[in-house]
């Protein structure tokens, strides 16, 4: 009886697991939602929806954004760890899903256990900007306009790159009394700086980029290794004195654990496709997003450095959650 029992039980995997195999093989046969761990406006929210276009023409279905911002991200990275790991929902989510493994003690997921790397679809390095009626031109200026005071800057989120690079730059490094006030996502955090509440925010490139063209925002300094093309006006914090911060806001693509190799595989060759195709990649870069791409091996690699880099900083920042 327990032989014959024992081979019904292997039978039934073996059905199973052809079944899961020939329905990875049709992926996809329907929508497939990308959870953005951030609200509109933002660089995972501009990436996903320019590559998310291309991509449905490769995929032959549409590619439905979903911006579940908040908690730094861990809202919308939550959501998709505990969703089905068919294919048909993925995290796009930025750094910040690095840096919270240590910032926070319990962001909701294990980022190692609960997720698969996809690929990194873009980057960008972090500015920080202030409100078009600050007096100050420079940052250095504007250092010595608020020495001794004490000051509240915006970020997109605890645990973002650009939160850490503020808090690194202007409560470490320039030794100001210097708080973050965490929006969810770098939308609402420029919408606030334009407002004039707080003055000054640190975050990537996409979202105050048209409101530095305008001259509603002033940008003091940018945390890439050289002068951006499409900002040349805007020093690096290294010409600024300030060599150690070189940081740069990743966006990536992540499924669920457990989803078949064969569909992280297309999704992951699909996205390099669209991310490097001309038209995509000329509108990323328009944002200063530059493509970035790889396998889901390079990119679970890179995932891994990361979360040892932010790591540190956290600890060197003394960085809370909010």
């Amino acid at each position: 009886m327990n032989n014959i029992v024992a081979g019904i039980l292997v039978a039934l995997a073996g059905m199973f697991g052809i079944a899961l195999q020939a329905e990875a093989q049709a992926w996809p046969t329907k929508p497939i939602r990308f959870v953005v761990a951030f609200a509109p406006g933002g660089p995972a929210d501009i990436a996903a929806r320019l590559v998310g276009q291309k991509l449905s023409e490769y995929l032959g279905q549409q590619i439905v954004v979903d911006n579940r911002g908040g908690a730094g991200g861990n809202i919308g990275a939550t959501a998709v760890a505990k969703s089905a790991p068919d294919g048909y929902t993925a995290l796009v989510t930025t750094t910040a899903f690095a840096v919270n493994v240590s910032l926070f003690s319990n962001p909701g997921y294990d980022a190692e256990r609960d997720f698969i790397p996809v690929v990194a679809v873009a980057s960008q390095p972090n500015l920080i900007v202030v409100n078009a009626r600050v007096p100050a031109k420079t940052l250095s200026e504007y250092l010595a306009q608020v020495k001794g005071t004490k000051i509240v800057f915006a970020s997109p989120g605890s645990g973002t790159a650009p939160h850490l690079t503020g808090e690194n730059l202007l409560r470490v490094l320039a030794k100001l009394d210097a708080t973050a006030v965490h929006f969810r996502g770098a939308g609402p955090a420029v919408a606030a700086v334009i407002a004039g509440e707080p003055e000054i925010g640190s975050m990537a490139v996409a979202a105050p980029l048209p409101y530095l063209k305008s001259g509603r925002l002033r940008a003091l300094g940018v945390s890439s290794a050289k002068r951006l093309a499409i900002l040349p006006d805007v020093p690096t914090f290294v010409e600024l004195g300030y060599p150690s911060i070189q940081d740069y806001t990743w966006i990536g693509v992540f499924l669920p654990a457990g989803t078949p190799v064969p569909i992280v595989q297309r999704l992951n060759e699909a996205l390099n496709r669209a991310a490097h195709s001309p038209d995509v990649r000329e509108r990323l870069q328009a944002q200063a997003l530059e493509p970035v791409g790889g396998t889901p091996q390079q990119f679970a690699e890179y995932v891994k450095a990361e979360v040892a880099k932010w790591a540190k900083v956290v600890q060197e920042t003394g960085s809370k959650p909010d």
